[in-house]
């Protein structure tokens, strides 16, 4: 994401989105890229809370300014004066009193979203009803999974129109596509086999995970483990290593031959939604030591896969988070609980009940996805007729 000058202000549409959390930021980031998708001179730019410390890019976001400035109206006028926002979508709470009377008078389109009960404005300040009403008056609308928060503003004379109960706000997923061709051809050619996906390999990660195929082996003889590596350029050095565990491997990208003695498949992570498509169960690698990055798993969610990970998520510790809490999503620390997972779950019922939560989990936040980028869209074009009109 790129850092610009404060007195730099895009050309094009900006949307302005806001996050009091990390979770909140990757989705709203999420959201800006497929309004892009919609709109391509759409600029994103965005801003958070100081106390979330150190924010690694994220896609989607063109422009990341960091911690907004102190709540004072020279600064918040300042700000908006030099970003003229089209529209903002907040998410969360630590409202700003002067920054969004700034906003009112100088009517930017804006949208609260997900705010819970105890984000609301504190009454310990003693602010006067009116004073409360105005802070929330700017917003077109407060989308809240909170009932109780909604019964605490209608109290405070804000129309039920303006307050919607909607589901939480979550990244989503669009995964992707693949050859059906090849699928059809692969389904038949497997036929009831076990197979079990490693997306987005290291290199370093390759011994334990050679540990956990050969352990599995002994159970499960036929089990295939497809391995679909970070970088292209590890592909001699993971075949010496095969070779060296005196495993059977191909190489799918190369055209060799899939047959009944290969144990290891090698590919890259350009097709992987073919083989999450296939595979009952994928290890989001990249993981598998603390201080690894980790990957976003909804796509292999949402094709039917069941996931496993190591303990570094990085960024992504939020969402494995919900989805450990669902039963949808489970960590393995070392190579023997990766190959016990894999037995498992290569059992069909055992792992229908973990997919039907991963699955549950990718829908909700689809919902929340789907209305809001609609409701932006239809902002968005507002503005963009008022600032034609003569």
């Amino acid at each position: 994401m790129a850092k610009p000058s404060i007195s730099t202000r895009p050309v094009g549409e900006v949307l302005w989105v806001h996050a009091t959390n990390m979770e909140r930021l990757l989705a709203l980031c999420d959201i800006g890229q497929r309004l892009k998708a919609m709109r391509p001179d759409l600029v994103i730019l965005a801003t958070w809370e100081a106390d979330m410390g150190e924010v690694p890019g994220v896609e989607g976001c063109d422009f990341a300014l960091g911690p907004l400035p102190a709540d004072q109206s020279s600064e918040a006028k300042a700000f908006l004066n030099t970003w003229r926002p089209d529209l903002c979508l907040w998410a969360g709470g630590n409202l700003r009193r002067a920054l969004l009377r700034q906003m009112r008078e100088q009517q930017v389109p804006a949208l609260l979203l997900d705010i819970r009960q105890e984000e609301l404005p504190s009454r310990k300040l003693r602010w006067l009803p009116d004073q409360r009403h105005r802070m929330f008056s700017g917003f077109e609308a407060i989308l809240t999974p909170s009932s109780a928060v909604r019964s605490q503003l209608l109290r405070g004379d804000l129309s039920g129109e303006k307050i919607q109960l909607t589901g939480p706000l979550r990244i989503s997923t669009l995964p992707p596509g693949c050859n059906h061709d090849e699928l059809a051809e692969l389904q038949q050619n497997l036929g009831s086999r076990p197979l079990w996906l490693a997306a987005g390999l290291r290199l370093e990660e390759l011994p334990l995970l050679l540990d956990a195929q050969r352990t599995a082996l002994r159970t499960l003889h036929r089990l295939l483990l497809v391995i679909a590596l970070d970088s292209p350029d590890c592909r001699a050095r993971t075949r010496s290593l095969l070779r060296s565990r005196g495993l059977q491997c191909a190489d799918w990208d190369a055209q060799e031959e899939l047959n009944d003695y290969t144990q290891v498949l090698i590919t890259d992570s350009e097709n992987l939604g073919l083989w999450y498509r296939l595979a009952p169960i994928t290890l989001m690698a990249s993981s598998l030591q603390p201080q690894m990055p980790g990957q976003n798993p909804l796509d292999a969610l949402a094709l039917g896969s069941v996931v496993l990970h190591g303990p570094g998520t990085g960024h992504h510790q939020p969402i494995y988070a919900q989805l450990a809490q669902r039963g949808a999503a489970e960590q393995v620390k070392n190579a023997a609980e990766l190959a016990q997972k894999v037995i498992h779950l290569s059992a069909p019922d055992m792992a229908a009940e973990m997919a039907l939560a991963g699955w549950t989990a990718v829908t909700e936040g689809a919902e929340m996805t789907d209305q809001l980028i609609e409701r932006a869209q239809d902002m968005l074009d507002l503005r963009e007729e008022q600032n034609a009109a003569p």
